[in-house]
């Protein structure tokens, strides 16, 4: 391998030339070109600037012909101009002529030019020789990188399409669900347009689908996206379908799609149907998937009809699988008579005359041929002429079929706007849920923290009167006691929760607590304000204060004695405990006596 690479890399280039130094004659061949190449173009130039000086050249001034550079001179002066003529334009008023000066030089650069390719063919054969006994191993090379070529593009091109790899069963069954068209998918992808995905089933029970409607409606494209999905992923090709998709690999696949005429073999339509039909019954058995466009057509509509009801019911006793898309009222009510035969319709507007490229099954549908006719802007009196002409019983049978893929129509669209109103109403019933949650949770998180605050306030009352009680009772033992009771009291209930639950308890708290206090700080400002304003309005002259006066906080019950002033603060003795407190918060209660 290191040899065959070598031997290439000393010959020819990255992108793929014969290099310079591939052998000594080459290299002189090209240096003696650069050379003359270089002299060409300095003579050019000359003749270019006194002819163009002296008016005789077109606003182009120079071209091309045979690789070989010419002046482009009027053809009024291309006698005046010495050198030889290689051509004109196509109007004749532009003659392309090689200068004189320039002749010789080209003539010795086409001499050169021959030279180079003659060595370069020796050098390649020489190559090809030196490498010849390494041919089977180059082969190998060769075979597995056009392996690796192949993969590499099939991945690529399923990333494209978005293609996956369904279920594959043993069962006889294709289950295509959303199923795109390739190349239809990024055609319409690439000019921003919408693709309608297929669902079709085949089994056991459903082997044959016969599909009518309207031209024009999508019958052919569902038709070959089937075909096409099949074969490229039985070519080992990812396909762009619904992941819960499956399919059978199939032993063979019968396609007649299209009109196939001949001028050479002399074959009109039908001719190349029938002759198509004939290899389909040599080759159809029950591992075959057959799909057939226009079935019947190309002949006398009843004797067509007839032939082509013949080969649809031999299909079937063969057990193969198949689609097959037809205008044939024959073939619609065939495909309704067998058991394990289904008709399907393309839906279609009946306002719009659109087509809305949904494939639905159980349904034969109409070909609104002569809807289609007066949309087209065909003079309604023909269309009523042409009605006459037809049987009633026909016209009949295409109208209830029309009127029912009508309401067929109403039912999908009624359907859908259901189905988005369900899927809305589902979306408000979540967020409902999710906002009494939420409610709810706040309201069970503001009962904890509203009970918890209950149970401060209550002990702190508690406090407060073992406080009071203490400056107006001798039995300060007993109060002391019942202090001691108290406390022993809240620890014993808060050892009966577990660790883990206080803590969660207190996490909870905390959030919540936050949560309070952004909507209770405006309260308590408001609250504050008024005081404030009440305050200002009936302020009473303050006392000064001494040590050993009794003493209370403005807000508070509970009373002790100023043991220490120290600036604007004073030491008050409660009895059990003392505090440090600013004096503008005391109020005198009495001197002592």
């Amino acid at each position: 391998t290191k040899y065959i690479i070598q031997a290439i890399e000393e010959v020819v280039d990255k992108f793929g030339e014969v290099k310079d130094n591939a052998s000594p004659d080459l290299l002189m061949i090209r240096k003696d070109m650069q050379v003359l190449r270089g002299k060409v173009n300095q003579s050019f130039g000359m003749a270019l600037s006194h002819y163009n000086s002296l008016g005789y050249l077109d606003d182009i001034k120079e071209s091309f012909v045979e690789n070989r550079r010419v002046l482009a001179v009027l053809a009024m002066y291309r006698k005046k101009v010495k050198g030889s003529i290689l051509g004109s334009s196509k109007t004749g008023s532009i003659a392309f002529v090689e200068p004189e000066s320039t002749l010789n030089y080209s003539r010795e650069l086409k001499n050169l030019e021959y030279e180079e390719k003659k060595e370069i063919t020796r050098i390649l054969k020489y190559l090809t020789a030196s490498i010849r006994p390494y041919h089977d191993l180059i082969v190998q090379y060769q075979t597995l990188l056009s392996d690796v070529d192949l993969i590499a593009s099939k991945a690529k091109y399923a990333r494209k399409i978005n293609g996956i790899l369904p279920q594959i069963t043993k069962e006889k069954r294709l289950f295509f669900r959303d199923a795109y068209h390739p190349i239809l998918y990024l055609s319409n992808k690439n000019s921003n347009q919408i693709t309608h995905p297929q669902t079709i089933e085949l089994n056991e029970n459903n082997s044959i689908i016969v599909i009518s409607g309207p031209n024009a409606g999508g019958k052919t494209i569902s038709l070959k996206t089937v075909g096409l999905l099949q074969l490229m992923l039985q070519s080992g090709i990812l396909i762009p379908v619904h992941e819960r998709s499956e399919t059978f690999l199939f032993d063979r696949i019968l396609t007649d799609i299209g009109d196939n005429q001949s001028i050479e073999n002399h074959l009109s339509t039908y001719s190349y149907r029938l002759k198509n039909m004939n290899y389909f019954l040599k080759k159809c058995n029950a591992k075959t998937l057959f799909l057939i466009d226009e079935f019947g057509t190309g002949s006398d509509p009843d004797l067509g009809g007839a032939l082509a009801e013949v080969f649809l019911e031999e299909f079937y006793h063969r057990e193969a699988f198949g689609i097959i898309t037809t205008h044939y009222t024959n073939l619609k009510i065939l495909a309704n008579e067998l058991p394990n035969a289904t008709n399907a319709n393309m839906l279609f507007d009946e306002r719009t005359l659109e087509p809305m490229y949904k494939l639905h099954l159980g349904q034969a549908g109409s070909s609104f041929t002569f809807e289609v006719a007066q949309k087209n802007g065909i003079p309604y009196g023909l269309i009523n002429r042409a009605k006459k002409k037809v049987e009633g019983d026909k016209v009949r049978f295409d109208k209830t079929i029309a009127t029912l893929q009508k309401e067929r129509s109403k039912m999908e669209k009624t359907s859908q706007t259901l189905k988005e109103e369900e899927s809305k109403a589902r979306d408000e019933g979540k967020k409902m849920e999710q906002i009494n949650l939420k409610i709810k949770q706040k309201l069970e998180s503001y009962q904890e923290l509203y009970d918890s605050n209950q149970k401060i306030i209550y002990i702190g009352q508690k406090v407060e009167d073992i406080a009071e009680k203490y400056f107006n009772t001798k039995n300060k033992k007993e109060l002391i006691g019942d202090f001691l009771k108290l406390v022993e009291i809240e620890n014993s209930k808060r050892k009966k929760a577990s660790a883990k639950e206080i803590q969660e308890k207190e996490t909870i708290k905390k959030v919540v607590a936050k949560e309070v206090e952004v909507k209770v700080e405006a309260i308590r400002k408001e609250k504050k304000e008024k005081k404030l304003k009440a305050n200002a309005v009936e302020e009473k002259p303050k006392m000064v204060l001494k040590v050993g006066d009794r003493v209370r906080m403005f807000d508070g019950k509970a009373i002790g004695s100023i043991d220490k002033i120290e600036k604007n603060k004073a030491i008050v003795n409660y009895g059990v405990f003392t505090s440090s407190v600013s004096l503008d918060v005391l109020e005198f209660v009495e001197r002592p006596k």
